[in-house]
């Protein structure tokens, strides 16, 4: 009996999927992809004599046979989705039935279309002192939304809001979101096929504007909602900047050089740490990196896309590596005298 497992396609470009998701595509007996969700450019990596079968006009209970099925007949069959199966991807309503039958099931995470449309925005979903938070949700349509969780709910507490699976309700979210309290002017994005090459559109604009935008771009499907308190920032005069990177915030990689609390750790006993320098690496020191077994090898995949050699990128010199970059220096990771093991990087 094979093993099935659930790849996550990723937002769109094929390029997006992980490198261990293309890798199983290219070694599947069988995939059976979302064809009305993901781009059958994923699918050019599958081995000449795969058995590929399009998901869109099957049920449940159908897509649950056929995997079955297949997972009787090849050792590796792919459920291929979109973004990633974790997020309203029917992930456990497939698996029970393979369970069932005794099939073991593997999952491989992907780039979901709320990241991919923040990236093709050039946007950030959290800002310190703006929101720290992120809700993944949707509005109500034939599926039901479990008690408490009304967008206009949600939307009290003004953080960043991903609505997926709900252009069609825009003005649903109008109104639950002017009753949540967000003013006329709050800015929405839209991006409608994150990341499909020649296809993606992003849309800007208010709580007031944003449906008459869409009806007039003719986006009524496949498209991600951000509603958020950070949207814009990149053009705002001034900003809270993250403590993370802040001189005088000190962590175990590096010494913060201001603030009293940096000053008095500095005096602590057994506390001075100098910054080393970072010499690149002989290739005896790079142990099992460059003496790598077969099956430890770079994916023959990895190289295509883009670069050198027939189809990509050209492998990297493990052997001979490139110097670091010049007066590279880090501090030691040895933890900082006060400061509890593991929290050395929160700001």
């Amino acid at each position: 009996m094979g093993k099935v497992w659930f790849v996550g396609a990723g937002p769109g470009d094929p390029d997006l999927i992980t490198i261990r998701g293309r890798d199983l595509v290219a070694r599947a007996g069988a995939i059976l992809y979302a064809g009305s969700l993901v781009s059958d450019t994923a699918l050019r990596w599958a081995p000449p004599d795969c058995v590929i079968a399009d998901s869109k006009d099957l049920d449940l209970e159908a897509i649950a046979a056929w995997l079955i099925d297949r997972a009787g007949r090849h050792a590796c069959v792919v459920r291929l989705q979109t973004g990633d199966p974790s997020l309203y991807g029917a992930l456990i309503e497939m698996v029970q039935p393979l369970d069932a039958a005794g099939i073991e099931v593997g999952v491989v995470p992907g780039i979901s279309s709320a990241l991919a449309s923040a990236a093709a925005a050039v946007e950030s979903l959290t800002l310190p002192e703006v929101t720290q938070t992120v809700i993944i949700t949707r509005v109500a349509g034939r599926t039901p939304m479990p008690e408490g969780e009304s967008l206009a709910e949600l939307a009290r507490l003004h953080c960043t809001l991903c609505i997926f699976l709900s252009i069609t309700l825009l003005k649903e979210i109008q109104a639950e979101l002017r009753a949540a309290g967000w003013r006329e002017d709050a800015p929405v994005l839209v991006v409608h096929k994150a990341s499909w090459p020649g296809e993606e559109v992003i849309l800007r604009g208010t709580l007031a504007d944003i449906r008459d935008q869409c009806r007039a771009a003719g986006i009524h499907s496949q498209a991600m909602i951000i509603v958020s308190p950070t949207l814009g920032a990149r053009h705002w005069p001034t900003l809270q900047k993250s403590k993370l990177y802040d001189a005088s915030f000190g962590h175990r990689f590096r010494r913060g050089s201001a603030s009293p609390t940096a000053r008095a750790e500095e005096q602590a006993p057994g506390y001075p740490y100098p910054p080393v320098s970072l010499q690149p690496p002989q290739p005896h020191e790079l142990g099992c990196l460059a003496q790598a077994p077969d099956s430890l090898a770079p994916s023959p995949l990895a190289g295509e896309g883009r670069g050198e050699g027939p189809e990509g990128l050209s492998r990297p010199d493990t052997a001979n590596p490139k110097p670091a970059p010049g007066g590279y220096t880090t501090n030691s990771a040895t933890p900082l005298q006060g400061v509890a093991p593991g929290t050395e990087d929160q700001a």
